[in-house]
């Protein structure tokens, strides 16, 4: 039976293919207030804009390719039973081969119905506008988890965690709560990898830290699992 990696992974993951992170220097956050683009309270007061700040995004997103860390962690199924739990909307881990990935907050290239939210769409192209609606007649918003609401997976992830006989924690400053709980969730002695060029915090035991940007970090990562197996 192969051993279970867990690979938690955030905004500087995708960072290397081109998408903007939200709180880096230059980042997302600085153009928008979140407030206006991120929250039910926007969607209620100024729909157009933020349906206008996901297009952006989406439109990015279509144009982006995985990058080498994205590739490197499909390649590791090869040998461990692999679970992605990201904080990123994209779908880059998928379009790598990654076969099980949960998105905590949501994914950009779907969108949802405002009033059923099981009604659930896989977007053809990056645009969705004032108008767009489902199949029961309601308008159609991002199907992205925005500050103020329930992460309603995080249990889901809670539960992965639990298992995992080995933990990678990739390009988040385990900074976004409830996501930043997630490494408390490990078994004790579980190994914990931690590659960010910026080494954040983890009050755990067992943890090696990398200081590299995703890919070099993947790559790095790879050969450490090796040797372990």
């Amino acid at each position: 039976m192969r051993q279970k990696l867990v690979i938690l992974s955030g905004a500087g993951m995708s960072q290397e293919s081109g998408l903007k992170t939200f709180r880096d220097m230059g980042g997302l956050w600085e153009q928008y207030d979140v407030t206006q683009v991120a929250s039910p309270e926007a969607w209620k007061n100024n729909p157009e804009l933020v349906l206008r700040f996901y297009n952006e995004r989406r439109k990015q997103l279509f144009d982006a390719k995985p990058n080498a860390g994205h590739l490197g962690i499909a390649e590791l199924e090869l040998l461990y039973d692999v679970d992605i739990v990201t904080q990123n909307v994209d779908d880059l881990h998928e379009l790598a081969g990654s076969s099980k990935v949960l998105h905590l907050h949501g994914e950009l290239r779907k969108a949802r119905s405002t009033v059923d939210p099981k009604l659930i769409y896989t977007m053809e192209n990056w645009e969705l506008k004032v108008g767009d609606l489902c199949e029961n007649g309601s308008q159609l918003r991002p199907h992205i988890v925005w500050f103020g609401e329930m992460v309603t997976s995080i249990q889901q992830a809670i539960s992965i965690v639990q298992q995992a006989d080995l933990l990678v924690v990739v390009g988040t400053s385990l900074a976004v709560y409830p996501a930043a709980n997630l490494v408390h969730h490990t078994k004790p002695e579980v190994p914990i990898f931690v590659i960010d060029p910026n080494q954040p915090s983890v009050y755990q035991k067992n943890v090696t830290y990398i200081p590299e940007k995703a890919g070099k970090g993947i790559s790095n990562i790879k050969e450490k699992l090796k040797i372990r197996k």
